[in-house]
């Protein structure tokens, strides 16, 4: 399958540089994958959506302050490393942007000695392992000197960090947001549970396969890089007795999506895990878990485009898109949602 097949025209202006104001007033279209049919709305309209009994499976989450910079120790290059994940310890599997000075035994400085990097492993793509040294809380020294990785066709940095987190996020590990989830506030949230709507929380750590683009011709010839992922046994029961009972499973983002189909496919029905997935999920995948799906608009040609097609079908998908564009949408990570379902 060609990856031009998943390519549309998006004027650079409706790339949002920042977050709604208020988060659930950012604009919605809700479609009907079955009718064909779309809608215009505001987020916090989603509720209207949404039925008594319904379970929202979000990632709950928290991105790092994983963007660091630091200088080469002996040469002085300067050296932008992203974290993206912990291996064991104080040892993480990293994105150089400045990889080539980097070697097997090369020490990189942050805030003037504050944190120290050995490499102790070079990989393909800028990709190293490094050993951090440090004194005091790792977290603590993030949190001092590292920037939140946003995505780089975001420009402005952020004015808070909160502003790239969801309102849920929970456990710490991911270098990207679960985007879709930005649109949820606490007061939306306690609406939709009063009407009888559940939320359960998973958490698949977003690495380097949400910064990997698709550079293959083929469809079939691109490989996700492996994320690790984790549903606790409370979680997992609850999803197959929604499932028992006919209710509708909405996954709140891709990376609910990915860690709810991974799992099924694993074992056939939902169940405690903790574990990696590497699931790419494109057109004539057959969705066994999930019935519905909040999710952004995503980049033209990403693997991300493709699971929402593979949902809603190629065509249909992209004219979703092209509406999108018409009137004036606001894309990727800050922008506007789609909730798709039936």
């Amino acid at each position: 399958m060609d990856i031009e097949l998943f390519n549309y025209e998006l004027p650079e202006e409706l790339i949002a540089q920042t977050p709604a104001q208020v988060r659930d007033e950012c604009r919605l279209l809700c479609i009907n994958k079955k009718t064909q049919k779309y809608e215009d709305k505001i987020f916090k309209d989603i509720i209207d959506y949404l039925r008594s009994g319904d379970v929202i499976v979000r990632n709950n989450t928290k991105v790092l302050p994983a963007r660091i910079f630091g200088t080469k120790e002996g040469t002085g290059a300067h050296v932008e490393i992203l974290l993206l994940k912990q291996l064991e310890g104080d040892v993480w599997e990293c994105l150089a942007g400045n990889a080539k000075p980097i070697k097997v035994g090369s020490v990189i400085n942050f805030n003037n000695g504050k944190l120290l990097a050995e490499c102790l492993e070079v990989k393909d793509e800028g990709i190293r392992i490094l050993k951090f040294k440090y004194t005091g809380i790792f977290l603590e020294i993030l949190n001092e000197i590292g920037a939140m990785p946003l995505p780089p066709y975001i420009k402005k940095k952020c004015e808070d960090n909160s502003q790239y987190q969801t309102v849920y996020a929970k456990i710490y590990g991911s270098a990207a947001a679960p985007t879709a989830g930005f649109h949820f506030t606490n007061e939306l949230i306690k609406q939709c549970e009063e009407k009888g709507i559940e939320f359960l929380d998973v958490t698949l750590n977003i690495g380097l396969g949400t910064f990997k683009p698709v550079k293959e011709k083929t469809v079939e010839s691109h490989k996700m890089h492996t994320e690790s992922y984790e549903i606790s046994h409370e979680v997992a029961d609850r999803l197959n007795q929604a499932k028992k009972e006919g209710r509708r499973i909405i996954a709140l983002g891709t990376t609910s999506t990915r860690t709810l189909e991974a799992n099924i496919q694993k074992f056939g029905e939902f169940r405690a895990d903790k574990d990696e997935t590497n699931i790419f999920i494109w057109p004539g995948y057959e969705f066994k878990a999930i019935d519905a799906l909040i999710t952004n608009f995503h980049l033209p040609k990403s693997t991300l485009i493709m699971l929402v097609s593979a949902l809603m079908g190629r065509e249909f998908t992209l004219s979703c898109y092209k509406h999108a564009v018409d009137e004036r949408y606001r894309f990727f990570s800050f922008g506007d949602a789609m909730f798709i379902y039936e």
